[in-house]
């Protein structure tokens, strides 16, 4: 299994010409009866052997975390240490020296990542918490930040050592940690803000997406690895904090107003989806309009069947959408003004 970006590799060392890449896509496409920009493609697995190292890995790193934690270092018993983190921040840079810049496994490369710049970011935080333990919310809200803050330093530094394309996401999602941390500081009983500030951060990682997306439109480059993350990481930051705002899911019951709006939003979830090529946000918010036409079915006088009525309705639609994506997506995309379109993933291939 070869990725975009395997090929664009090949290319960039001599050995493919682009016009060979371009042919090879261009037959997978048509074996496939897609287009291939429409596959929305990312590298997960290069093989079982990707699998297998990530297990190791997860239970060497969970045993260090677990040595790390009897290293107390003055911190109290039952207080998380500093050496945790650390200790597995230290072993997952290591074994990402060979795993990620050598051997390129995706999946090891992406749990390795992950435990780098979350062992820094857990060290900061548990250190935080034994210098200044028991200091009230505010100070819990501004150890937070710190920890996001060295979290963002963690995926900056990892980025320019293995540009893992996960990292700017994660970088990102820890930048909105920090701002986060210094709202909650400064206004700690606003129960409210939290989501606000979680829709804002979404936003704002949506518009990173995108910029990432424009410059590679027709997702052939890394470049369109690291957007995909970042549509992963804002998609369920704007979902849940927007359906937490308008209520879903707090009270058990909605009514019939609001679960046609959930459903409503929903729709427009799918139209942004088709425009920008992109499926998390459909992903994210299927828990919220699952809920919302079961409320529906239960309202309307379906109540032993409406799970299996929303399940059916649901399942078909969006099978439905995948297999008719490309026809549904060029309605939308040639309905739009042109100073949108020439910054959208192409509908087909990229003109020679």
């Amino acid at each position: 299994m070869y990725s975009d970006s395997d090929l664009q590799d090949a290319v960039t060392a001599g050995i493919l010409s682009p016009e060979a890449a371009q042919a090879l896509r261009d037959h997978v496409a048509r074996s496939r009866a897609t287009v291939a920009v429409d596959e929305e493609q990312f590298r997960l697995l290069t093989g079982f052997n990707d699998i297998f190292v990530a297990i190791a890995s997860v239970i060497l790193l969970v045993a260090l975390g677990w040595l790390g934690d009897s290293l107390r270092f003055g911190a109290p018993d039952h207080h998380p240490t500093f050496m945790s983190g650390l200790l597995v921040a230290a072993a997952s840079w290591g074994l990402a020296e060979y795993f990620t810049r050598q051997r390129r496994m995706a999946l090891p490369s992406i749990l390795l990542l992950c435990g780098f710049v979350g062992g820094i970011a857990f060290a900061a935080g548990a250190l935080g918490a034994q210098i200044w333990p028991g200091s009230g919310d505010r100070a819990e809200s501004l150890i937070l930040s710190a920890a996001a803050a060295v979290g963002v330093a963690g995926a900056a530094l990892h980025w320019r050592r293995f540009m893992v394309p996960i990292t700017v996401a994660a970088g990102a999602a820890a930048g909105a940690g920090v701002v986060a941390g210094l709202v909650m500081a400064a206004f700690p009983d606003n129960r409210t803000l939290p989501f606000l500030m979680l829709l804002a951060s979404g936003l704002v990682i949506f518009l990173l997406a995108m910029r990432w997306d424009m410059t590679d439109r027709a997702r052939l480059t890394r470049r369109s690895d690291v957007a995909f993350w970042l549509h992963l990481a804002a998609a369920p930051m704007i979902a849940h904090s927007l359906f937490h705002l308008l209520g879903v899911l707090n009270g058990g019951e909605i009514g019939a107003g609001r679960a046609l709006l959930v459903v409503a939003l929903y729709i427009a979830f799918g139209l942004v989806a088709l425009a920008i090529d992109r499926r998390a946000l459909l992903v994210s918010s299927l828990a919220y309009v699952l809920f919302a036409l079961y409320a529906l079915f239960k309202q309307a006088g379906a109540v032993e069947l409406s799970w299996a009525l929303t399940s059916l309705v649901i399942g078909s639609a969006l099978l439905l959408l995948s297999a008719l994506w490309h026809q549904a997506r060029s309605i939308i995309v040639n309905g739009l003004p042109s100073v949108l379109t020439d910054r959208l993933p192409y509908l087909d291939r990229a003109p020679a």
